[in-house]
């Protein structure tokens, strides 16, 4: 029996007869002659069927439609000069079929998949994402994911990093969004939380003794939907100690330089301009400002967004951290907040403060966002009261960390990047589901399943649940 062969591979074989397996990406007949090109994940290969071939050969040529899929054999020629096509990989040969095979057939797609699908709506394209997938373009965006994961991976292997994974099923803690929440079967009336960042878990792998931390993982937001927004996303995480900012730099400017050669085929001037937080908002209106001459042209402007407040104050007059609680503030303010009183401060000196927080910018979006983490327990303490928890509130929520601290921990930070958003700045793509293979759509439904969706009331009893009437 015959191995299959890679449509990327047949312009090897010249003059041979292979096998080759795949879908119908196009049919035309021309009297005596079908021409059947078929396509797999390498690439298509035009096919030709002859009327001199056996009778059910010819009868299976014609019967067969866009989709189906199909093996067929034959010999691989070279095709006549005027025939080339220039356009794709094996446009210099063709194969002479002998045989075809129909392994499945297919509806007529909701959508053509032959384009680039930006006239689709996107509903319609994430309902049927697995025909979606087979269009070149969204092919390609996941084959460069792939590229530019395993690219950044090897990188910081190299540079002495370990990759940890941390649990999904974590603890709920303050963190800016709104928690998914998993209750759990065993202890009723308890909740886990599925992580919106491994910031705590990061930072006891700091204590352990890992010095260089990374991994890819999946983190859960339930926040309002937008362009470059998903409810799952994929972060690449990074945390190093005895590191100060200009550390974290310098890895990331190497190591984007680096991907944008490798992967992108594109080349970016390192360092990357340092803008203050003030400078930003006073000069471009904007914490995140696009540098490019031309808004609209290829180029990849990166900056670094540097020196952030670290208090914000909120609507309802609470402080909150602009990054988050665990970020260090400057060291000579650090000596300021360390004389502050829990019982009388002044709110405005605390909007003054300066945190050791740094964004890297995009053309005008935020890609990554890190900082210098306080790793003393008295300064950590303090920053959650002054943003309104109490002791024993602290205590409940953080007291595994700050337990953690009493063992010696050494000064660290990091970095974490929205892994899909990245993407989608770089391939210049309008939505970020353009660069994952099965998001979430804008209204919250998971791409093909049916979800979120109603489960049995035995599983709800089975966990202590009840809804109530107007839920149902």
């Amino acid at each position: 029996m015959m191995k299959r062969t890679k449509i990327k591979e047949a312009p090897k074989h010249i003059g041979e007869k292979i096998k080759v397996a795949g879908w119908i990406n196009s049919c035309r007949s021309h009297g005596k002659i079908i021409f059947i090109d078929i396509r797999d994940e390498s690439g298509v290969l035009q096919t030709v069927f002859l009327s001199s071939l056996k009778t059910e050969v010819v009868e299976k040529a014609k019967l067969v439609r866009d989709e189906w899929v199909v093996e067929i054999e034959g010999e691989i020629n070279k095709r006549p000069g005027a025939a080339k096509n220039k356009d794709i990989s094996t446009g210099e040969i063709e194969m002479a079929a002998e045989s075809i095979n129909i392994l499945s057939e297919a509806k007529t797609p909701p959508f053509p998949i032959n384009g680039d699908g930006y006239d689709i709506k996107e509903e319609k394209r994430l309902e049927y994402r697995y025909l979606d997938l087979r269009r070149k373009r969204m092919k390609d965006n996941i084959i460069i994911r792939q590229q530019a994961s395993s690219f950044i991976r090897n990188y910081l292997i190299e540079k002495g990093f370990i990759e940890i994974e941390t649990p999904i099923l974590t603890k709920s803690t303050p963190e800016g969004a709104r928690d998914f929440l998993v209750p759990s079967r065993i202890h009723k009336g308890e909740f886990y939380a599925l992580p919106q960042s491994p910031q705590q878990y990061k930072q006891l792998l700091m204590v352990a003794g890992f010095e260089k931390y990374f991994q890819f993982p999946h983190v859960f937001r339930d926040e309002d939907l937008r362009a470059d927004r998903l409810f799952e996303h994929t972060q690449l995480d990074i945390e190093m100690s005895f590191i100060e900012e200009e550390d974290v730099f310098e890895l990331i400017e190497g190591m984007m330089s680096n991907l944008m050669e490798k992967v992108f085929n594109r080349k970016i001037k390192i360092p990357f301009p340092r803008i203050s937080y003030d400078e930003a908002i006073g000069k471009y209106k904007t914490d995140k400002p696009d540098l490019r001459k031309d808004k609209n042209s290829d180029e990849l402007a990166f900056s670094w967004t540097v020196d952030f407040p670290m208090f914000e104050i909120l609507q309802d007059g609470s402080l909150d951290a602009v990054h988050h609680p665990f970020t260090s503030l400057k060291d000579d303010d650090i000596k300021i907040f360390e004389k502050i009183d829990l019982k009388n401060f002044d709110k405005e000196k605390l909007l003054k403060l300066k945190a050791k927080q740094y964004d890297l910018v995009l053309n005008g979006v935020e890609i990554m966002g890190g900082s210098i983490r306080t790793h003393k327990s008295e300064i950590l303490k303090k920053t959650f009261e002054v943003m309104g928890h109490s002791p024993e509130g602290v205590e409940k929520r953080f007291g595994h960390i700050l337990e953690a601290f009493k063992f010696g921990v050494p000064p660290h930070g990091g970095i974490a990047a929205g892994f899909d958003r990245l993407l989608q700045t770089v391939l210049k793509e309008k939505s970020i589901r353009e660069t994952v293979a099965f998001p979430t759509t804008t209204s919250g439904n998971t791409a093909v399943m049916d979800a979120p969706s109603f489960v049995d009331e035995n599983q709800l009893k089975e966990l202590g649940l009840k809804l109530r009437k107007e839920e149902q």
